[in-house]
């Protein structure tokens, strides 16, 4: 997080990228204060040290003090610090006291009943907050993923995750890197110095920089000693195989947080407090802000002064870098002007000879008005972040979204599902792709500390691409169509791909999502276009998709039947019935204008039936049939002596299914037919 400490007049990193901006004190003093009683607390409230604030308010309330303004204050000082199961209790009886407040207190209420799994209620509350907020994005998402819990779920399962052990201490442990073989990390753990230099926020040490052996070994409960044989303290190694990262060149007396390297391990990028060369920058409030730094790795192996990247500046926050596959982008989170919310991601390009490009905010997709932070970027170009303005399970959730390519816009950002997150925070996430392992950071419930480290593997890919292929025939021959222009469109028809067709009619698309709606367009001149619905698969593999395209215009002669040419195959009648069913029609209609537009074109209708029933009543069945459909043509504007009409019965069967011979339902539906012969053109 990010408050402010009064006494040292620093923005400070906790253990997640949140409330980066003051928080207004407008709004909360628009709720009366208890005098005398509370003076203390709210003293403590306004300085952000939320820890002591909570106990002194809790003193209040325990003493029957139960106002709106106490019940909101313990509910933010709970909020603040993420411990969004004891904010609940506390916004829970706020609500209930049935005075009115602010939207965005809507939207922290349903934060922390997700946090205690009443997911209902929460989808309550949030439908409020989009009530009263108006144009909130946060309102926005909630509105279009109504079913998010859904897609949690179908997220779900993938990931096997376990704390990692004595890596962790009792305080926060949060921010992991990968750096060779190693993993580096930030912790509030008590490096020994006789001046401690605490945060009245957490009540605990401000952050340095270590790092563990990134190995199986390294996760195992191992508690070796942190002393010299002399007993004196080890400044490089302490418990769990876990050592100090930097050295003091790099670690202050404030924050360092959130460090990302260079492939080759000489250039590090990392989070500080705006405090360079033991000197501190303060914004226009006197405020000591964060900055990202960069070092350089030298040849004796100690890194070199760090110096704010130029984009950085003493009047906004920059924090939490990553860098893309090539190096040539870093995502950074910011509440720089151009922010959507109280954090966005940014990124920036990086030229060969070192220097930075304009920032640019990542959009709507993927920024809210709520928090956006610690993104982290696969070796597959997939952007991972935590966001506790997307729809989640409380706090912050973890998402991943792919990063287009070619300039192109983001698109879905992905809950990765639960056992990766919780209904605490969870963040800080990083995987190698290859291994499938990585690690995340999260202060769920069963930890060691405030906020702990925790490994995992990856059983499961979120993105898992299918693809669909398939040949193009001619619909009568079934010669394959070369040159065939095939498209693929999304549920809105908007164009996604567009081949065509090879020699032999072939064609595919690969790289597609799982468990999708495409639909397959299929055009070629003098055919007609198809366009068919078609579902991806749920995993990885291919859907097979052959088209068939018929001529526009088809060569007819006498004696063709009209109901091959166009698939007729009309056995819509009910049961004993005669009449043409609605549903019919549209095959009838194909004839009425194939004859409309051929008018000295003349036809015979054939209609036969089945077997069953004896031969006598089929005959005159058919017959019926047959004049019907013709009645049904003549009343439609063709001429009655263009048309001749018999029923044939059961006499031209076009199958073995004669009297008492076991058949299927579809094996007799064959026979249940009707055919019209051209007799003259």
């Amino acid at each position: 997080m990010y408050p402010q400490d009064s006494s040292n007049t620093i923005a400070i990193m906790k253990n997640k990228f949140v409330y980066i901006a003051l928080i207004s004190l407008a709004t909360l003093s628009t709720y009366a204060q208890k005098k005398d009683k509370s003076t203390k607390g709210n003293k403590e409230y306004q300085n952000y040290a939320y820890i002591d604030a909570a106990k002194t308010y809790e003193r209040l309330y325990e003493k029957g003090y139960k106002s709106p303004d106490l019940l909101l204050k313990l509910g933010n000082s709970y909020y603040f610090n993420a411990e969004l199961d004891k904010a609940n209790k506390y916004y829970g009886e706020l609500f209930d006291t049935g005075v009115e407040q602010e939207p965005e207190y809507y939207f922290r209420y349903s934060q922390t009943l997700r946090a205690t799994k009443d997911y209902t209620k929460s989808d309550e509350m949030m439908v409020k907050f989009n009530a009263l907020s108006g144009n909130d994005s946060r309102a926005a998402l909630f509105n279009k993923k109504r079913d998010y819990l859904a897609e949690i779920q179908k997220n779900s399962g993938r990931y096997k995750i376990e704390n990692a052990g004595s890596v962790n201490s009792e305080y926060s442990d949060y921010g992991t890197s990968f750096m060779g073989d190693k993993v580096v990390f930030c912790s509030a753990r008590d490096t020994g110095n006789v001046a401690k230099n605490k945060h009245t926020w957490t009540g605990q040490q401000f952050t340095n920089l270590y790092s563990f052996s990134n190995s199986d070994k390294s996760s195992k409960s191992d508690d070796k000693s942190d002393t010299t044989k002399d007993g004196k303290k080890n400044e490089k190694s302490t418990a769990g195989g876990v050592e100090k990262f930097g050295g003091k060149i790099i670690n202050s007396k404030y924050h360092e947080d959130t460090p990302v390297f260079t492939k080759d391990g000489k250039t590090m990028y990392f989070t500080r407090n705006n405090y360079t060369k033991k000197k501190r920058g303060y914004d226009a409030d006197k405020v000591t802000l964060l900055k990202i730094y960069k070092s350089k790795l030298g040849d004796d192996g100690k890194w070199s002064e760090a110096s704010p990247l130029p984009f950085t500046s003493d009047s906004y926050q920059t924090a939490h870098p990553a860098l893309s596959p090539d190096e040539k982008t870093m995502y950074f989170a910011s509440d720089m002007p151009g922010t959507l919310g109280k954090s966005d991601l940014f990124s920036v390009s990086i030229s060969e000879d070192g220097s930075f490009g304009t920032p640019v905010n990542l959009g709507s997709e993927i920024n809210t008005e709520g928090r956006e932070t610690y993104p982290f970027i696969s070796n597959k170009n997939e952007l991972y972040f935590a966001s506790d303005g997307q729809p989640g399970l409380g706090g912050l959730d973890i998402f991943v979204i792919k990063i287009p390519e070619n300039g192109g816009t983001f698109k879905h950002a992905l809950n990765i599902g639960e056992e990766a997150n919780s209904p605490k925070d969870d963040f800080a996430f990083i995987i190698n792709t290859e291994s499938k392992k990585g690690f995340l950071s999260s202060n769920r419930d069963g930890g060691r500390g405030n906020d702990d480290i925790y490994k995992f593997l990856e059983t499961k890919e979120i993105f898992r691409e299918h693809a669909i292929f398939g040949k193009a025939t001619d619909a009568i021959t079934g010669e394959p169509l070369p040159d065939t222009k095939i498209t693929l469109l999304n549920e809105k028809f908007e164009k996604i791909f567009e081949t065509v067709t090879d020699k032999d009619g072939n064609y595919e698309f690969p790289k597609l999502e799982t468990d999708t709606k495409y639909y397959v367009r299929a055009e070629k001149d003098g055919r007609n276009v198809t366009e068919t619905p078609i579902m991806t698969g749920p995993d990885t593999g291919k859907t097979e998709f052959n088209i068939q395209l018929e001529k526009t215009v088809v060569p007819v002669k006498v004696g063709d039947d009209i109901a091959d040419v166009f698939k007729i195959n009309l056995i819509y009648f009910d049961l004993d019935k005669w009449n043409i069913r609605p549903d019919a029609e549209i095959d009838i209609a194909k004839v009425l204008d194939v004859m409309e537009k051929n008018p000295t074109m003349k036809i015979d209708i054939r209609s036969h039936t089945d077997s069953r029933q004896t031969h006598a009543y089929n005959e005159k069945l058919s017959d019926r049939r047959a004049k019907s459909t013709m009645a049904w043509l003549v009343n439609h504007g063709i001429a009655p002596e263009r048309l001749t009409a018999k029923g044939y019965g059961e006499t031209q069967l076009v199958n073995k299914c004669a009297n008492d011979v076991p058949c299927t339902e579809e094996e007799h539906q064959l026979n249940r037919r009707s055919q019209f012969v051209i007799t003259a053109l």
